[in-house]
């Protein structure tokens, strides 16, 4: 019996781990790495690095991704708007994408934050304004502390920064840890969550549509391999106490700031987050956009760029172009209702 039970277990471990690796070589030859890898002092950052065009009327743009992403969730949205108007570096912050994930300092957005400073200094990039979006919006915090010489401006898209009730969910906990987490990222984490890239892509857009595209352009299950996975939960596992202590010194960021948060986030709670981050930053200015959910990177792309022109010193009214966005967003949901009801008399006659 004991025999039987550990054949039965050795087979499920290997078939398991054999599942994963094959699912992760698939994976990434179906999203090979589009960026370049950039020493930055032992190990390597990788990021698209787009120069500064002749037409420029931005300063230099660094875009920092959020939890369970890669530099293509940033370069999807604003690449193509943006082209021809700044220098643009879409960075894979360290142990995302394709980036090393370097010394321990970097599972805390201050060290990610510093190797994206150092990663500014390889591609000769003085300054930026730093665009983080979710969990990105902590390490945009972390650089403009810390590197405020550095840090043109903020924008924060539907950022993660403040302290929240209730910890985070159990599988980032699980994997985390040292011998259970690897062995639940090399055994489970791929089945499950290969099943699971549909709905919880659609959960980040919620209540809005998610473009139809979005999966194949931005490459979600690249966070699936386990060694990603594990960095990512890491990360999400140190936020809370990070932002516990580091929150309280975000009034010492004195650079041009603004928030673009969704008052229908189910992701990141814009009162928490958002507003404290506008009570906290001297001067910043918050747009809260009614009806939208955890990606104005994509469904107000239009006020996000305006709010770069704006810290780049250009006349924008924000709150004229939220109303704008909150009419354009009911009309798309409406319309969305009726078809979907179209559908039902369809299905149903």
């Amino acid at each position: 019996m004991i025999d039987s039970l550990l054949t039965a277990v050795i087979t499920f471990v290997v078939f398991a781990a054999g599942f994963s690796a094959y699912k992760t070589r698939e994976i990434e030859q179906t999203y090979p790495n589009i960026g370049e890898l950039t020493d930055i002092g032992g190990y390597r950052l990788n990021a698209v690095h787009l120069p500064r065009p002749a037409s420029a009327d931005l300063p230099a743009l660094v875009f920092i991704h959020g939890a369970s992403g890669n530099l293509r969730d940033q370069l999807a949205a604003f690449a193509g708007p943006l082209s021809g108007r700044a220098e643009m570096l879409f960075i894979d912050r360290p142990g995302h994408g394709y980036s090393e994930r370097g010394p321990a300092e970097n599972a805390f957005p201050s060290g990610q934050a510093d190797a994206i400073a150092r990663l500014m200094d390889k591609r000769g990039i003085k300054s930026a304004i730093i665009i983080g979006h979710s969990f990105g919006g902590a390490i945009a915090a972390a650089f403009g502390m810390r590197h405020p010489d550095r840090t043109e401006g903020l924008l924060f898209l539907a950022p993660a920064t403040h302290p929240w009730p209730g910890g985070v969910d159990w599988y980032y906990t699980l994997a985390a840890m040292p011998i259970l987490g690897w062995l639940f990222t090399h055994l489970v984490v791929m089945p499950i969550g290969l099943r699971r890239v549909e709905t919880g892509t659609l959960s980040i857009f919620h209540p809005n549509a998610r473009p139809a595209d979005y999966i194949m352009k931005t490459a979600p299950e690249l966070v699936l391999r386990p060694h990603t996975f594990r960095n990512n939960a890491t990360d999400v596992v140190n936020l809370l106490a990070y932002v516990s202590t580091h929150a309280p010194r975000y009034n010492e960021i004195k650079a041009p700031t603004v928030i673009i948060t969704g008052d229908s986030d189910d992701i990141v709670l814009e009162e928490l987050h958002s507003r404290g981050l506008a009570r906290d930053i001297g001067g910043a200015e918050l747009v809260t956009i009614r009806n939208l959910g955890h990606k104005p990177d994509y469904v107000t792309t239009d006020v996000a760029i305006a709010a770069l022109e704006r810290l780049a010193g250009q006349p924008r009214d924000l709150q004229m172009l939220a109303a704008q966005a909150e009419i354009r967003i009911t009309s798309l949901t409406e319309e969305a209702s009726q078809a979907n009801e179209v559908s039902q008399v369809v299905t149903t006659s």
